[in-house]
C-alpha cells in the first residue's frame, strides 16, 4: 500500500502530540483526510502517535484497522469507543462489520458468538437510525445470509424492508427487490427496482442497480442503455465504472471495454466507499484469463 506523505505526516504528528489538546482537533482532521484517501496506514500511525483516546479517535482507529484487515484490533478499538458512552449509528455499524469479519475468518467454535454480536450491533444501529443505509443494508445482508439459530431469517428481512420502506421509500423498494430476487421472483424484483428509480429519479445508483439486474437476466442491450444513463447522471461516480466492468466480465462480453474501465478506475483517486483497488485488480486478472482461454 502506498503511504502518501508519510514523512511529513509523522513529523506533524509528533508536533501535535507534544502540544496539549492540539491532537484532538487538527490530528483527527488530518487522519480523516488520510482515511478518505484510502491511506489507512498513515491515518492509523497519526492517530496512534497522538495519544488521543476520545471516542471519535477510537472509532477512526477501528475503521483503519478494519480496512487493513486487522479485525481483532478493530473490534478492540471500537468496543473501547462504545464503552465511552452513547455512540452514533455509524459506530455501531463499524463494530458490527468488524465482528462479522471476525466471524467469517474464525473457527467453528468462536464464529457463532462473534456473528451474534455483529447482529446485535447492526440491530442497535438500525434502531438508532432507520434512515442509515449502511446500517439497514448490513442488517438485511445478515438476516438473509445467517441461519436461524444465529438470528437470521427471511421473515426478519421482510420486516426490516417494510420498516425501511416507511422511512425511505426508494431504499425500501430496493430491499424488496433484493428479497424478490432471492426468491427468484424476477418480474417482481424488476418492478421494485423500477419503482425505486421513480421515487429517486436523480440517484444514479438506482439506475445502475437495474442495469446490473437486467444483465444477469440476459437483457444486455437494456442493461447497457441504463449504464449509459447512469454514467451521464453521475460522471464523477467511479463505482459505476467498476460495476459496469464487473457486469461485462461476469457476462464474458465486451472484455476490452471492461479492461479499459478498470484501468481508468485504478488510476482514479478512490475513497473508502468505493470498491477497493484489490477487487478491481482481481477483475482485471479475470478478464485477462477469460480472454486467454477463449478459442482462437
Amino acid at each position: 500500500m502506498v503511504r502518501l506523505g508519510m514523512i511529513p505526516v509523522v513529523f506533524v504528528a509528533a508536533l501535535w502530540a507534544s502540544t496539549p489538546g492540539a491532537a484532538s482537533a487538527p490530528g483527527l482532521a488530518q487522519a480523516r483526510d488520510l482515511y478518505q484517501r484510502t491511506d489507512y496506514e498513515a491515518s492509523l500511525e497519526l492517530l496512534l502517535s497522538s495519544g488521543d483516546k476520545s471516542q471519535d479517535v477510537l472509532e477512526l482507529i477501528g475503521q483503519d484497522y478494519f480496512m487493513l484487515g486487522e479485525y481483532k484490533k478493530a473490534t478492540d478499538a471500537l468496543d473501547h469507543a462504545l464503552a465511552l458512552g452513547k455512540g452514533s449509528a455509524d459506530l455501531y455499524v463499524w463494530a458490527g462489520r468488524a465482528y462479522g469479519r471476525r466471524a467469517e475468518t474464525s473457527g467453528p467454535f468462536s464464529a457463532p458468538g462473534l456473528a451474534s454480536r455483529a447482529r446485535k450491533y447492526f440491530e442497535a444501529a438500525v434502531q438508532m437510525d432507520i434512515s442509515n443505509k449502511e446500517a439497514t443494508g448490513d442488517l438485511l445482508d445478515y438476516y438473509l445470509d445467517a441461519p436461524g439459530f444465529l438470528g437470521g431469517g427471511l421473515n426478519k428481512a421482510q420486516d426490516l424492508a417494510q420498516k425501511v420502506l416507511a422511512a425511505d421509500p426508494a431504499e425500501g423498494q430496493h430491499m424488496l427487490a433484493v428479497l424478490a430476487e432471492k426468491s427468484k421472483d424476477y418480474s417482481i424484483a424488476e418492478a421494485h427496482l423500477r419503482r425505486a428509480i421513480d421515487l429517486a429519479p436523480k440517484q444514479a445508483s438506482r439506475v445502475m442497480e437495474l442495469a446490473r439486474f437486467l444483465a444477469k437476466r440476459g437483457r444486455v442491450k437494456e442493461s447497457d442503455g441504463l449504464f449509459d444513463q447512469a454514467m451521464r447522471m453521475a460522471p464523477q461516480d467511479r463505482s459505476i465504472l467498476f460495476y459496469r466492468a464487473q457486469t461485462y466480465i461476469e457476462g464474458k462480453r465486451n472484455l476490452n471495454d471492461a479492461r479499459a474501465m478498470l484501468q481508468t478506475y485504478l488510476k482514479s483517486p478512490l475513497s473508502p466507499s468505493d470498491p477497493p483497488r484489490e477487487r478491481a485488480q482481481d477483475l482485471l486478472s479475470k478478464a485477462n484469463s477469460i480472454s486467454n482461454s477463449a478459442p482462437e
